[in-house]
């Protein structure tokens, strides 16, 4: 695992299923490692606290955890002390983003809806700098240069064979001009190219189906995880999937059964009116050129 977002999240999961496990309440395991409520909440939630092997061990021994919990855990605390590549872009990359990057960095399968624009993955870098100068006009080219070079690096995990994408799209994001027509042309014809890969997916939902639920859900990325053999020992975790829906000023990261079963029922209703994959290179083709100058 890279980055230290998915590892946060299995061991502050994995303590709180040890401790309610234990019947241990919340009051007692913070004296044990003398920290407040709100810290414990936030270790257990996955999110950015300062992380001490001390206070893991501690909370094993409370909790009476096997060795081999024990030791995975402790992995998990040093997996989880790495800082991901995005970090050495500092404020570039926004505090609800850097979380994204490291479930997607982690991720082993993304299943995307976009109504209007490319998914990052998708995107060349014409097409980014034009989005980022749309977003913020006044802002100087070498900062511009660097929100690029972040999507290019994210698109390395493209070369990961195990690493799959579906992105599912609108027919929308064809006709809307980002950057010019010469940029749309290489655009689309990128996406042409990146579907022929055996990892990616790219299919269109054509106008003509007319309303369907994909309008009323917006985009959003579903994100799955592969099974983590914690730490070299037996102990096999998983990490549940999450979706990710992003607004213009911050986004949600949805986690619940119940929340996760909608969308993905929403992804069978628009995996049933997309076009096949050789009907999207067709339209693919079709556009790129109509684009062309």
């Amino acid at each position: 695992m890279t980055g230290s977002t998915v590892p946060r999240r299995m061991l502050g999961r994995r303590l709180r299923h040890l401790r309610e496990t234990a019947g241990v309440s919340t009051a007692l395991a913070c004296r044990a490692i003398e920290v407040s409520p709100q810290t414990l909440w936030r270790l257990e939630g996955g999110q950015s606290v300062k992380l001490k092997a001390i206070y893991v061990e501690a909370l094993c021994r409370l909790y009476e955890a096997s060795p081999d919990d024990t030791a995975a855990l402790l992995g998990l605390v040093q997996e989880a002390q790495r800082s991901g590549w995005w970090h050495s872009y500092g404020d570039l990359v926004p505090a609800h983003f850097d979380l994204y990057l490291g479930l997607e960095e982690s991720a082993r399968r993304i299943t995307t809806w976009h109504l209007t624009l490319l998914p990052g993955l998708l995107q060349t870098p014409e097409y980014r700098r034009a989005m980022i100068w749309t977003v913020f006009p006044g802002m100087s080219t070498p900062e511009v240069e660097q929100r690029v070079e972040v999507t290019v690096k994210r698109q390395q995990r493209l070369d990961d064979p195990e690493f799959c994408v579906s992105a599912l799209l609108s027919e929308s994001v064809l006709h809307h001009q980002v950057g010019g027509p010469a940029v749309m042309a290489r655009s689309i014809w990128h996406l042409a190219e990146l579907g022929d890969r055996r990892n990616v997916s790219i299919r269109i939902v054509p106008h003509r189906v007319g309303s369907h639920l994909g309008l009323q859900t917006d985009h959003f990325v579903l994100l799955e995880f592969p099974s983590d053999t914690a730490s070299g020992t037996r102990t096999k975790w998983i990490e549940p999937p999450v979706v990710y829906v992003e607004g213009f000023t911050g986004a949600l990261y949805l986690e619940k059964d119940t929340e996760v079963d909608r969308y993905r029922s929403a992804l069978v209703e628009i995996n049933r009116l997309a076009l096949d994959e050789g009907d999207t290179r067709k339209m693919l083709a079709q556009r790129a050129k109509e684009w062309a100058p």
